[in-house]
């Protein structure tokens, strides 16, 4: 086989500690802090507030309303993106619209998105990637990535175990003539994600205990996973396939927001079961990671994830994804009774006392 050629590394990654406090001392002033609501009293202090230009707390992703607020934003003259994918995705959407420099604080290890070019909008329910900005630094503080739940850093599996799914989604459009004229099959991606993908599988134990070496291995198979997406042409399929699409369906059906990598992971099941590609594999590996993949742990129900499953074919085509699985093989009833039993084989069924994530 061919040595695949690595994309560069792509996005400038300090990591360290106590590395919030020193913001104040570089970036430009006055800046503004993109962020959740419930991580701001964290983080407030550490924030010099002489040249605080304001606070934009996120509680959208709808394109209308993140023009608006970037049209509304107070003068300021470089912006800190801190939190996770969606405090970074809109800190991302404000750089790019209003032409500002970026600092970006990831504060858990949940998706790729600190390390992406684009910004992963809602526009009327529909999942788009616009813009462009590339921060001057991804700052990865191993005291504020260690503080938060352990169940946000571990899901950050998921955003690198599609991997598997995308690869069979990709092969088999190949061998059916359906590959995409700008995304013919490429070996030496698909030889590239699995290098990274194999980083993870190895790193698992430590991705669970949140340690610095697991944090590492994630925060890294996640800088390649965000910039390959650019690096390769814009092209998705060596990176995501039908276990996204059955993310963005179950978003869809229930209105919900969810912690990234949960519903992918499941996705993932999902799609390895559809594939026929070996879904005890990736089943043992979010069970190993620390990754709780059964619906109610999302807040949902095993009716609505049977829901979005089923309508998969429907959605992917109403939808205009590339293709995959979902648009070559029925989705049965058979199907997802294998999901659902391979889920509750390796957790269990859900407990009375038991809790969402």
């Amino acid at each position: 086989m061919t040595r695949p050629v690595s994309s560069s590394p792509g996005f400038t990654t300090v990591f360290g500690r106590e590395l919030v406090s020193e913001l104040p001392n570089f970036v430009h002033r006055p800046y503004l802090v993109v962020t959740m609501a419930d991580l701001w009293p964290t983080f407030e202090t550490r924030l010099d507030q002489q040249h605080l230009a304001g606070v934009h707390l996120v509680d959208t992703l709808e394109l209308a309303d993140l023009e608006k607020a970037a049209a509304d934003l107070p003068a300021h003259a470089g912006i800190v993106g801190l939190g996770g994918g969606q405090a970074l995705d809109v800190a991302k959407f404000f750089a790019w619209t209003n032409r500002r420099p970026l600092f970006q604080v990831p504060t858990a290890t949940t998706v790729n998105a600190p390390f992406g070019h684009r910004s992963g909008v809602r526009d009327r329910g529909r999942v788009r990637y616009i813009g462009w900005a590339i921060p001057e630094a991804v700052y990865i503080d191993f005291d504020v990535i260690q503080s938060a739940p352990p169940a946000l850093n571990r899901s950050g599996v998921g955003d690198v175990l599609c991997y598997r799914t995308a690869h069979a989604d990709w092969r088999l459009a190949d061998s059916l003539g359906k590959t995409e004229r700008k995304w013919p099959y490429d070996e030496n991606l698909v030889a590239e994600a699995t290098v990274q993908l194999d980083s993870v599988m190895g790193a698992l134990d430590e991705i669970r205990e949140v340690s610095e070496a697991g944090i590492r291995a994630l925060v890294l198979a996640h800088r390649w996973g965000g910039t390959t997406f650019h690096d390769s042409g814009w092209n998705p399929r060596h990176i995501e396939g039908v276990e996204h699409f059955f993310f963005y369906n179950l978003e869809r059906l229930t209105g919900r927001h969810f912690i990234h990598g949960q519903p992918v992971g499941l996705g993932v099941v999902v799609g390895s079961v559809l594939q026929d590609n070996e879904p005890e594999v990736a089943l043992a590996a979010l069970q190993r990671a620390g990754v709780d993949i059964r619906p109610e742990a999302m807040g949902v129900t095993w009716d609505d994830a049977a829901e979005a499953i089923r309508t998969l074919p429907t959605y992917v085509r109403e939808a205009g994804l590339w293709f995959s699985v979902a648009d070559a093989r029925p989705v049965t009833d058979a199907h997802i009774e294998r999901v659902r039993a391979l889920v509750e084989a390796g957790y269990g069924p859900w407990g009375a006392g038991e809790v969402p994530t």
